[in-house]
């Protein structure tokens, strides 16, 4: 059993927050507006789940999700999240973020800025190309035949297993993209984003996406 951090409560966190006590794990999870606006979803979660302020999340977490707003990565706690393994789901709309020069430029990624805000953090991509009920209604057991597949992208090969494995455990077959910088592979507008594929054809997905 592992306590997962969760900053961000919207719809992935949720349903991850889900998923993480279906499987028997302890759930700390964070938003922007305080734990107190938090009480309905910590109910329906049951006495796995506590909601808790951000700092706490990040502490508490053995396993930490940052879920929020590409603008508001800048909000994300550094020092208690060093050395941890950090999931980051999150995604480039300018539309809703605003215009940022180095992902228009394609010069780097949304989880190599967050790896560049968290130094001592170990990063990894996932979750970020399904759709949030998907992660619910899509999951199912090892071995199930053509069983969705999900992305992982890291620079450490540690913490893409232990992502990995909890993706394994939560309902999906993995498909390693490398690392950080190849997370590109699987953001908006390319052929893996957002439809159920199973590994193989998640893995043609991945390289048939162009710049």
């Amino acid at each position: 059993m592992t306590t997962i951090g969760i900053i961000g409560a919207g719809n992935i966190g949720s349903q991850l927050a889900r998923l993480a006590v279906q499987h028997g794990h302890q759930v700390v999870i964070a938003n922007s507006r305080g734990p107190e606006t938090l009480a309905d979803l910590v109910a329906e979660l049951g006495d796995q789940a506590r909601a808790a302020t951000r700092d706490e999340a990040a502490a508490a977490g053995e396993v930490v999700v940052v879920t929020v707003p590409l603008a508001a990565i800048d909000t994300i706690p550094s020092e208690p999240l060093v050395g941890k393994v950090v999931i980051d789901t999150n995604n480039y709309y300018w539309e809703r973020d605003g215009h940022i020069a180095a992902l228009d430029d394609e010069s780097t990624t949304t989880a190599e800025l967050l790896q560049d805000h968290l130094p001592g953090a170990r990063v990894v991509k996932a979750f970020n190309h399904i759709g949030a009920a998907d992660l619910t209604g899509h999951a199912t057991p090892a071995g199930t035949p053509d069983r969705r597949a999900l992305v992982v992208a890291s620079d450490d090969a540690e913490a893409k297993q232990v992502t990995a494995d909890l993706i394994d455990e939560f309902g999906f077959d993995v498909v390693d993209a490398g690392p950080l910088a190849e997370g590109w592979r699987i953001q908006r507008d390319t052929p893996g984003y957002g439809p159920r594929l199973t590994a193989d054809q998640l893995r043609e997905a991945l390289q048939a996406a162009t710049r």
